[in-house]
């Protein structure tokens, strides 16, 4: 395990963050308050922010870090501890599969954020496709005690999950380029997407 976290140190975890951080500031409104749900040690959005100094990142996550690079409160994985309306984005960077249900956390991500959610996760179409993500996952995740239930997705599934909260996608990618070749052959091949979605078609309530 030591020298599987070395090398994906090493290979993968710096090309990743600051290829996300590329990624994702571009996705963001402008002057946006944004809330990170799960958002880790917040080194994404510090990079982020290096590139977006208009946009201010506030963090949630189950475990919070000994160090963090944002504040980062502390919530349930359920519900997010903002009224209505108290950002203008949202932001999930490889979070939603680490939930049971999505759904319940895409409602509440929703309900906090005015503009817009924006979305960094995987979709499964093959069992193959399993296989891999399940090993990035637990490369990139179990030494962080986090939770792994491999709760992966098609995009069929996330579309209609979508649809049924009525959430518009505006903007999907899966040409992101986070792993170095010869790596992407395995590791990228439409594993990955970003996608963009418009929250002014869900209603809420107080």
């Amino acid at each position: 395990m030591s020298l599987i976290g070395k090398l994906h140190g090493e290979l993968v975890y710096d090309r990743r963050i600051h290829v996300l951080a590329e990624k994702l500031s571009e996705q963001l409104p402008p002057d946006a308050t944004v809330l990170d749900v799960g958002c880790g040690d917040g080194l994404i959005d510090k990079l982020i922010l290096e590139r977006r100094p208009d946009v201010s990142i506030h963090g949630v996550d189950v475990l919070i870090r000994p160090e963090t690079h944002i504040r980062v409160d502390r919530f349930d994985g359920t519900s997010i501890p903002f009224e209505n309306g108290s950002f203008d984005a949202a932001l999930f960077v490889d979070v939603l599969h680490h939930t049971e249900d999505p759904p319940v956390l895409l409602a509440e991500a929703a309900r906090v954020a005015r503009q817009a959610i924006v979305i960094k996760d995987h979709f499964e179409e093959s069992w193959v496709d399993r296989q891999t993500l399940r090993f990035m996952d637990w490369v990139g995740n179990a030494h962080h005690g986090v939770v792994l239930p491999y709760n992966y997705w098609p995009e069929s599934r996330w579309r209609e999950a979508f649809a049924k909260l009525g959430l518009r996608m505006n903007n999907v990618t899966t040409s992101i380029g986070l792993y170095p070749s010869p790596f992407n052959l395995i590791f990228d091949r439409g594993l990955h997407f970003i996608a963009k979605l418009d929250v002014s078609g869900v209603k809420t309530t107080d």
